[in-house]
């Protein structure tokens, strides 16, 4: 059986995300998102979600290009200005310094899991921006936060080393793919032996910000048996969002994808069940749950 969660991150960051995403919901694929508790659209997120109890809403822990939500003192992750580093990159360059309080990180990250609890929403999974969840001695401080709201399902971006995506790979990309999933396999064995599910599959690394239908179809149709997750970044007027987060994403294109109908029938004829994290434990009346490798 080839089941699938389509997870669209970044709910919260902005309204138009927001609105691709609940409109991918309903009228596409997406099963699941991950939330954003520092957020600007951060309440019309959970407005959102209330309204759509069928979508499966996580927590997308954030350490980098965003406001904290902590009070108190959390100052080794902060720029002056008091935000988050802008970049990951400046984020682990002062994290492998040993210049990051893993207690600051654990307090910024226990204050954003109660925002997201404090709505009443269901939390089925924890994922992160910039995966900033793999890396080497982040796993323990996580899996203490999570044991606290009953959380234990987790995403591991740990997308197969000898998946290219569709057409000609970036390098660059390849190399950060590469990394990545060296550092989630390594993540992988704390978080099983800490008692977490996962997906047995990922994948959205190597297309991530460019999910077009041609990449999706193409993932579609070699997906593996078993549990898988596509990462997605869908959102509405690319250009308006590149003014405020020049990543070079391509968010139109991927919410046009997640509700195209050569997708939906992709998915059908693959024979693929589109599931979200909750659902997993109770699938066709049959206990199955989420694989730990």
């Amino acid at each position: 059986m080839k089941q699938l969660i389509v997870n669209a991150d970044d709910f919260g960051l902005h309204e138009l995300i927001n609105e691709a995403i609940v409109e991918s919901h309903v009228a596409g694929c997406v099963t699941s998102t991950s939330i954003m508790a520092g957020g600007e659209a951060f309440e019309h997120a959970v407005r959102l979600a209330r309204k759509h109890p069928k979508l499966g809403v996580g927590v997308h822990l954030t350490l980098v290009g965003a406001c904290p939500v902590a009070r108190g003192d959390i100052h080794t992750l902060l720029t002056k200005e008091g935000a988050f580093f802008p970049s990951y990159g400046q984020f682990i360059k002062k994290y492998v310094s040993g210049k990051i309080s893993r207690k600051h990180v654990e307090w910024e990250l226990l204050c954003q899991m109660q925002r997201a609890a404090g709505t009443g929403i269901k939390i089925t999974h924890i994922d992160s921006h910039q995966h900033l969840h793999a890396l080497p001695g982040l796993a323990e401080v996580i899996g203490r936060v999570a044991r606290e709201f009953n959380v234990n399902k987790i995403r591991i971006p740990a997308e197969p080393i000898g998946f290219l995506g569709k057409g000609v790979p970036d390098i660059s990309r390849l190399m950060a793919k590469t990394v990545l999933t060296g550092c989630s396999l390594l993540a992988q064995s704390i978080y099983k032996r800490m008692g977490f599910f996962f997906p047995q599959h990922f994948f959205g690394m190597m297309v991530g910000g460019s999910m077009r239908q041609s990449s999706l179809l193409h993932i579609l149709k070699g997906l593996p048996e078993g549990i898988s997750e596509i990462m997605v970044h869908p959102g509405k007027n690319t250009q308006a969002l590149e003014q405020l987060f020049p990543w070079g994403y391509h968010w139109q294109e991927e919410m046009e994808a997640l509700k195209s109908k050569e997708v939906l029938e992709s998915i059908k004829k693959c024979e693929i069940q589109l599931v979200n994290y909750n659902d997993i434990g109770n699938i066709d009346g049959r206990s199955i749950n989420l694989v730990k490798q």
